[in-house]
C-alpha cells in the first residue's frame, strides 16, 4: 500500500510569455489535443496540416500570442491581433477550470484595453459560460466559414478611464 506522500501533488506555477518560433510544435499538439476534447466527433488529425499553415501564416505574422508554460510544458495560449480580435484561447484539457483561461483572458484584455471580440461554437456552452465570467457579452451571430457551425459573436469592452 502506497504512504501517503505518494499522493502529495506539488503545484509548480505556470508563467506567461511571449511566443517564439521554437514553440510552434508544442502549440500545435496542444491545439490538436484540445479541441479534439471539445468536439470528439470532428477528426482534428486530419485538420493539422491545415491548421499549421494558417498558424505560420496568419497568426503567427498577423497577431500578439502570450503562451502559459509550466515546468518546461506548454499549457496554453492566446491570440489577439492588432483590432483586438482573440482567434484563440487554448487551454489544455486538464487545466480547464483552472485560473489559467482566466490569466490568459487578463493578458489579452492586457494587450488590448479597449475591446476584445471573438467567435465561439454556439453550441460550446462551457466556453460561453467561461467568457460571460470574464465580462463578455452576447455581440451577434453568425456562421464559421470553416466549419459550418453557429458561432456567436462575443465582445468584452474596456472601462473608460
Amino acid at each position: 500500500m502506497p504512504g501517503h506522500d505518494d499522493f502529495i501533488m506539488v503545484s509548480t506555477p505556470f508563467h506567461l510569455r511571449p511566443y517564439r518560433a521554437d514553440d510552434e510544435d508544442a502549440a500545435i499538439e496542444l491545439w490538436l489535443a484540445t479541441w479534439q476534447r471539445a468536439y470528439p466527433s470532428i477528426d482534428f488529425v486530419a485538420r493539422v496540416p491545415w491548421w499549421r499553415a494558417r498558424w505560420r501564416d496568419e497568426l503567427v505574422p498577423n497577431a500578439a500570442i502570450m503562451v502559459a508554460e509550466q515546468a518546461g510544458a506548454l499549457i496554453g495560449f492566446v491570440t489577439l491581433d492588432a483590432t483586438g480580435y482573440l482567434d484563440q484561447l487554448v487551454v489544455a484539457p486538464d487545466r480547464w477550470g483552472s485560473e489559467l483561461g482566466d490569466r490568459l483572458v487578463a493578458e489579452a484584455k492586457r494587450l488590448s484595453p479597449d475591446c476584445i471580440a471573438l467567435l465561439v461554437n454556439a453550441d460550446n456552452a462551457r466556453a460561453i459560460r467561461f467568457y460571460e465570467r470574464n465580462g463578455f457579452v452576447h455581440a451577434g451571430e453568425d456562421v464559421n466559414p470553416t466549419s459550418g457551425r453557429p458561432v456567436l459573436r462575443m465582445e468584452w469592452k474596456g472601462q473608460p478611464e
